[in-house]
């Protein structure tokens, strides 16, 4: 049989007609499935716009989560929100860019690199809820109440396998004739770590982490098993703290007009926060 050639391949030929066919089905297919996916998607920041923009106020941001039929705010959430995010990104940011150092920078050989990489994969995609209630089986349930130190501790370990990927795959870009120079002029292999991969990586670093800290700001399986909520403006970490997703969680359930619109405009907040992550993310990368 001959295989048509680029000279055979005329307009009027059959096989070119099949061809051109089948690749106007499979662009209006995939036009069809864009515009499907971007349907929904503007459909419920359309919907969140709607009504979360007539809640967001003043008050929003300067008054605790009030009782029903009171009116109030989302300070006390917001403030616990930041703290055990904070604490999470502090406690898991060191130990994801420490391992990604090392499956980069020291796991050419042997089996531990590969087997970490894919138990990094599996805690990628693992669900939060069960994040949340491995904390509360080893964490609350021993000392006998929730905490913001239990949170804390939940979302580190959802903040660790993202920079984990992201160290690790940046590292991995930077070119390792630069380490070979580096080590050509009696550079010890820390300070080419240092002072060579961090540098040439440093953006792609930042970026994994900014995407870590947008995944877990609206996480709410694992608060509701470790840090439960808050009424009250608490900065105690070692109780019950208030938290923007599972006071979303809760007033949006409620059968109270004014707590369902307190949760619309959690959510507005925590949307544009992730939006904005995502855009600096993006840009510092593109920039790089």
């Amino acid at each position: 049989m001959q295989i048509p050639t680029s000279s055979t391949l005329t307009p009027t030929n059959p096989l070119y007609k099949r061809r051109q066919r089948f690749n106007r089905f499979m662009l209006v297919l995939s036009a069809a499935a864009l515009l499907f996916g971007l349907f929904w998607l503007f459909w419920i920041i359309l919907t969140l716009l709607v009504k979360g923009a007539s809640a967001l106020s003043f008050s929003l941001l300067t008054q605790p989560t009030p009782p029903p039929g009171v009116d109030g705010g989302l300070l006390n959430a917001i403030i616990g929100s930041f703290m055990m995010a904070g604490v999470g990104t502090l406690i898991g940011t060191p130990i994801g860019v420490l391992a990604g150092t090392y499956l980069a920078e020291f796991g050419q050989r042997g089996w531990l690199a590969p087997a970490t990489r894919f138990l990094n994969d599996v805690l990628l995609s693992a669900p939060s809820i069960v994040i949340g209630l491995f904390i509360y089986a080893v964490h609350v349930a021993q000392v006998g109440h929730y905490s913001g130190w239990a949170g804390a501790l939940a979302l580190a370990i959802l903040v660790i396998p993202v920079v984990v990927r992201s160290t690790d795959n940046m590292l991995q870009l930077v070119p390792n004739s630069l380490r070979e120079a580096a080590a050509a002029l009696g550079c010890p292999q820390w300070r080419i770590v240092i002072f060579i991969s961090y540098r040439a990586a440093r953006a792609g670093i930042i970026t994994g982490v900014l995407l870590a800290v947008a995944r877990i700001s609206g996480e709410t399986a694992p608060l509701l098993f470790t840090a439960l909520n808050n009424q009250f403006m608490s900065l105690n970490m070692n109780g019950p703290l208030a938290n923007l997703p599972v006071v979303i969680f809760q007033y949006a359930a409620s059968p109270f007009e004014d707590w369902n619109r307190l949760a619309w405009a959690g959510a507005v907040l925590i949307t544009l926060f992730v939006l904005g992550i995502n855009i600096l993310a993006r840009t510092l990368f593109r920039n790089k």
